[in-house]
């Protein structure tokens, strides 16, 4: 349980009592500034678990799309090095924004101020989200040279069943 104490507000997470009380307003609730700031700090947490959770979707488009490329004969395998290059880039990118959420979050970093936290995490949060959509965009790029390929051969029936067809593909 953890319990924090701003003025004249006594908030608990956890334990058996989980109220948010405010010692003056006799049985009125009401969304004080202190409240805010605690909603705001709320907010940062689901940031946080979403940009954990980006990562997994990155590692997931990488993982899925480059097993995928490997099978596509459209590809030469200097190109797929290099793609695989470009995956790795971006995702020692995106780890190092995970390693700055993660140096925030730590609870022995004290010197900063729950607004410095929160600016950090939201910062943390839209690079992440910039990283997400990179990686798409371009797996993405890089399926689309495939196409136009295999439309060249004729051959994009192959190509679409790979990657999937107009309904089922992600890109």
């Amino acid at each position: 349980m953890e319990s924090r104490i701003h003025g004249d507000v006594y908030v608990r997470f956890g334990g058996e009592l989980p109220k948010t009380h405010r010692s003056n307003t006799a049985g009125r609730w009401m969304l004080s500034l202190p409240l805010k700031s605690v909603n705001n700090l709320v907010k940062d947490a689901r940031k946080v678990q979403q940009t954990i959770l980006m990562v997994g979707d990155i590692t997931d488009i990488y993982v899925n799309s480059f097993q995928r490329m490997l099978r596509d004969g459209n590809f030469r395998p200097e190109e797929l090095s290099a793609i695989a290059f470009g995956y790795t880039k971006l995702l020692e990118e995106s780890n190092e924004v995970l390693t700055e959420l993660r140096n925030v979050v730590n609870i022995t970093t004290l010197s900063m101020t729950d607004k410095e936290r929160m600016d950090v995490v939201e910062r943390c949060h839209s690079k992440m989200k910039r990283y997400r959509n990179l990686v798409s965009y371009y797996t993405n790029k890089n399926i689309s040279v495939s196409y136009l390929r295999a439309k060249k051969k004729n051959d994009l029936d192959r190509i679409m069943g790979l990657y999937g067809n107009m309904n089922e593909r992600y890109w």
